[in-house]
C-alpha cells in the first residue's frame, strides 16, 4: 500500500500539469464548502450578538387585537394585577411575571433636551434583564411604593444630555404633554445589546400609576421564564391558553428572544447548508475530472499494467494501485482546499475586522467527502486496468 502511494506521487510529480488540473476542481470545491458553512456559523453568531445575552429567559407580551364585526378592537385580554394572578396560577415554569407601561416624554437638562421612549418598570425590572450600572443605583422597593420622581438613563441618552459624565445625582426635567416634571437621575445603564428591551430611560412604575394614568394596566408583560432553554416553549404555552381564554389568537402577542434567535439561526443554517451543497457540487464534477484523467492514465499505461500482470501481480493488486492513485489526488485536493478555505475565511474576519467562526466539522466533512469523491470515481478507470489482459497490454503503446 505505501508503495503504491510513493508510485502515485511519482506520476504525479511526472504530470504536474494534468495534476494540477485533477487538483484544482477538488481544492475549489472544498475552500467553497468551508467558507460558505463559516460564513454561515458567522452570521448565526452574529445574529446572537445583536440580540445581546439578555432577556434569553423572557417572554414578552403586549395586547392584540379583537374583531368585532367588520371593525378590530382592542383585546379582551386586559393586563392587571387580576391577570397576573391568573397567568401565575394556570401556566407552570414562570419565575416571575413584570409589568411595563411606556410614554414618550421629552428630557431637558439645561439647553439640552432630547425626546426619549421611557418605560415605567417595577422595581428588579432591569436586573431581571441583566442590565449593569456605569453609575448609580437601581430603584429601590420604596422609590416604586411612593412613585418617586427618580430615573435612569441608559448610556446614549445620558451622553446627550450630559457631555461632560457626572449624570448621577443631577436634576432633569421631564414633559409628558403639557405638564412638566422634575426627576432626579440615581443611575446611569451600561451601553449593552439587550435584546427587546432598549427604552432610552426608566422612571418607577408607581409614579407613572400615580401622576400620569390610575390604576394603569400593563402596556407590555415580561414574563421570566425558569431558564434560557424552557422559554420558547413557555412563549408557546402562554400564547396556547390566551387563545383559550379569549377565543382568538389575535388577544395577545407572544415573542420571545429565545424563538428569534433560534428562527434566524435556523434561517441561516438553512440557506447555508444549501449554498454548501452547490458548492459540493464542484467536488462531483472534479471527481468526473479525476474519472477522465484516471481513464487517459490507464490507457496511456497499458504496457506498464501488462508488466506487471506478466510478474505475477493480481488484478486486485492493479486495482489498488489506480484507486490509491485516485485517492491520492483528492487527498492532496482536500487537504489543499481546507488550508485555502481557511486562509480566505481568516482574510475575510481581517478586512471585516470582526470575527468569523470558522467551521471546523464543514473542514472534516468536506475534506473526507472529497477522499470518497476519488475513491468512487476511480472505481471504474481502476476496474478498467484490473480486467485488462497481460498479452492485450503489452502489445498496445
Amino acid at each position: 500500500m505505501f508503495e503504491d502511494f510513493i508510485n502515485a506521487f511519482q506520476n504525479f510529480v511526472r504530470n504536474k500539469v494534468r495534476t494540477f488540473l485533477s487538483l484544482l476542481g477538488v481544492i475549489i470545491g472544498v475552500a467553497s464548502v468551508i467558507v460558505i458553512t463559516s460564513m454561515g456559523a458567522s452570521s448565526t453568531n452574529k445574529i446572537k450578538g445583536t440580540f445581546g445575552n439578555s432577556g434569553l429567559d423572557v417572554v414578552q407580551m403586549s395586547k392584540g387585537w379583537m374583531m368585532r364585526g367588520n371593525r378590530a378592537s382592542s383585546s379582551v385580554i386586559q393586563f392587571n394585577e387580576s391577570f397576573r394572578e391568573e397567568l401565575f396560577g394556570q401556566i407552570r415554569g414562570i419565575k416571575s411575571i413584570w409589568f411595563k407601561n411606556s410614554f414618550s416624554p421629552t428630557l431637558a437638562y439645561e439647553d439640552l433636551s432630547a425626546s426619549a421612549s421611557c418605560g415605567a418598570i417595577e422595581t428588579g425590572y432591569l436586573e431581571m434583564y441583566n442590565f449593569e450600572l456605569e453609575s448609580g443605583n437601581f430603584f429601590s422597593v420604596t422609590d416604586n411604593e411612593e412613585g418617586a420622581q427618580k430615573i435612569i438613563l441608559n448610556h446614549d441618552t445620558a451622553e446627550s444630555l450630559f457631555p461632560k459624565g457626572d449624570a448621577v445625582g443631577q436634576m432633569i426635567t421631564l414633559v409628558q404633554g403639557k405638564i412638566t416634571f422634575g426627576f432626579k437621575v440615581i443611575g446611569v445603564l451600561k451601553e449593552q445589546n439587550t435584546g427587546m428591551e432598549n427604552s432610552a430611560a426608566y422612571v418607577p412604575r408607581g409614579w407613572y400609576a400615580k401622576k400620569i394614568k390610575p390604576n394603569p394596566t400593563a402596556d407590555n408583560i415580561l414574563v421570566q421564564a425558569m431558564n434560557e432553554s424552557q422559554a420558547t416553549d413557555l412563549a408557546e404555552r402562554i400564547k396556547t391558553w390566551c387563545t383559550e381564554k379569549a377565543d382568538s389568537d389575535l388577544a395577545v402577542n407572544v415573542t420571545s428572544m429565545q424563538s428569534m434567535i433560534e428562527q434566524m439561526s435556523e434561517i441561516t443554517n438553512t440557506l447555508s447548508l444549501m449554498l454548501a451543497a452547490i458548492a459540493a457540487i464542484s467536488l462531483l464534477v472534479g471527481g468526473i475530472g479525476i474519472m477522465n484523467i484516471m481513464i487517459v492514465t490507464v490507457t496511456e499505461r497499458k504496457q506498464e499494467i501488462g508488466i506487471r500482470k506478466a510478474l505475477g501481480a493480481s488484478p486486485f493488486d492493479i486495482k489498488r494501485q489506480f484507486l490509491v492513485e485516485s485517492a491520492s489526488i483528492t487527498l492532496m485536493g482536500g487537504l489543499l482546499g481546507v488550508i485555502l478555505g481557511v486562509v480566505i475565511s481568516l482574510a475575510v474576519e481581517y478586512i471585516k475586522s470582526e470575527e468569523f467562526i470558522i467551521n471546523w466539522e464543514a473542514c472534516l466533512i468536506s475534506f473526507v467527502f472529497s477522499v470518497v469523491v476519488g475513491i468512487f470515481f476511480g472505481y471504474n478507470p481502476a476496474s478498467r486496468a484490473a480486467k485488462l489482459d497481460p498479452v492485450v497490454a503489452l502489445s498496445g503503446e
